[in-house]
């Protein structure tokens, strides 16, 4: 049983009383008459033939206030794009599948390139950017939710309490985010979360002063949730990175464009895994390392517009308060899972502990060299102005590939 407690800045939105899935969804529906809902699912092709997506989408399918589920897909060939369209088709809502790599799309993303509007890296950042782009030229929903499709313990009831706060008509949030426990195994998750985010934020805290940004971020029980909804005039005038910074990034831009009663985060689950990544302590491109270093690059780029200068000293400074905090962290985490009969490998989180201090001033070091580096896709509002028929190319092409391909 959760508390009521609010921490922080932002509205936090409990599990209370487990109410009936069916009440809530009684009330999604009344709610879907003046607000359409949507869902955004970024995957990958590979998750197809994985655990968690096929549950997904039988839970989706019994879900009937949705007016609109847009798929995008990454990593499929021709005849791994027809079999999306043939393993999708027990979702009883009107769905539409992106396929990235498609001819129609790579000519889309081609037209992108040569005004300098496309998205460099690869990734779901990039995915998510090109089905937001889908929701605009489609305009069939108001309240827009987003999870990934790698979930091994979902059902309908977390896509029902991520709606609910943008879909109330009597509520006024524009964005929420999903918060939930990431506890497996008899183990305690959420590794980059625990060991990297939280301590950070409390090391820039105490080396910078106080910052609203960084109280603003702090509020979050979980920053890193993939898990998110919006109200559709959120889409146009966010800026998202294409890397691992996008959690941040995205929190980042509706700190930007709204007030934060305008904001809150939802406890969406009892319980939570999903595909575990690899430390990667040997990689800097890879798995946790990379991920590490993306993160922290976004809230440092994020301060810095927000007039911090920074250089190496700092950075040092950064550094070795980190690693205090997060060592001090490690110690709480582990009375708390022995309180609650859990296992925590004290050994392993000290060794990401010693991976993420390092990244951390990799990452300050590689802002340093690199202050015009453009890791950000531009805002829909931006293409538009320079492509203004984008939105019906995006949509023709999709249309075009579902119609060839899904006979």
């Amino acid at each position: 049983m959760a508390d009521f407690y609010q921490n922080g800045i932002i509205t936090t939105l409990h599990n209370l009383k487990q109410r009936p899935l069916e009440a809530m969804e009684d009330e999604l529906r009344e709610f879907s008459k003046t607000r359409p809902m949507g869902l955004v699912l970024p995957s990958l092709f590979s998750e197809l033939e994985g655990d968690a997506l096929p549950n997904i989408v039988n839970e989706l399918s019994k879900v009937d206030y949705l007016s609109e589920i847009i798929i995008g897909l990454d990593r499929a060939d021709e005849n791994q794009y027809r079999h999306a369209l043939q393993f999708f088709k027990p979702l009883n809502q009107n769905f539409k599948i992106l396929w990235n790599d498609g001819p129609r799309l790579q000519a889309v993303d081609k037209k992108l390139r040569e005004e300098g509007l496309a998205p460099l890296e690869p990734g779901k950042g990039r995915n998510v950017w090109f089905c937001l782009g889908y929701s605009l030229s489609s305009g069939k929903t108001e309240s827009i939710a987003l999870h990934d499709c790698d979930i091994v313990t979902y059902d309908r009831s977390m896509l029902a309490r991520l709606l609910y706060p943008v879909a109330n008509p009597a509520f006024n949030y524009e964005f929420c985010k999903g918060y939930y426990a990431r506890v497996a195994s008899g183990k305690i998750h959420g590794r980059v979360s625990r060991l990297l985010v939280t301590p950070l934020i409390r090391a820039l805290k105490k080396t910078l002063g106080h910052n609203d940004y960084l109280d603003y971020i702090d509020s979050f029980r979980y920053p890193l949730a993939g898990e998110f909804s919006f109200r559709h005039d959120v889409i146009s005038d966010i800026r998202i990175p294409s890397d691992w910074g996008l959690e941040i990034g995205v929190l980042s831009e509706v700190h930007r464009n709204f007030a934060n009663n305008r904001l809150c985060q939802a406890d969406i689950a009892d319980n939570y895994d999903h595909k575990h990544q690899e430390l990667s302590p040997e990689d800097a491109a890879r798995g946790l390392s990379k991920m590490s270093i993306d993160i922290s690059k976004a809230l440092f780029r994020k301060l810095a517009t927000n007039g911090v200068v920074f250089n190496t000293e700092t950075f040092r400074s950064i550094k070795a308060t980190y690693f205090r905090i997060a060592l001090d962290f490690i110690e709480t985490y582990d009375n708390d899972a022995r309180m609650n009969g859990l296992k925590l490998d004290v050994h392993s989180e000290e060794q990401a502990v010693e991976m993420f201090a390092k990244n951390i001033l990799a990452a300050g070091h590689n802002f340093l060299d690199n202050p015009m580096e453009k890791p950000f896709m531009p805002c829909w509002n931006r293409v538009i102005s320079a492509i203004p028929n984008i939105l019906h190319d995006i949509n023709q092409a999709v249309t075009d590939d579902m119609e060839e391909f899904g006979k």
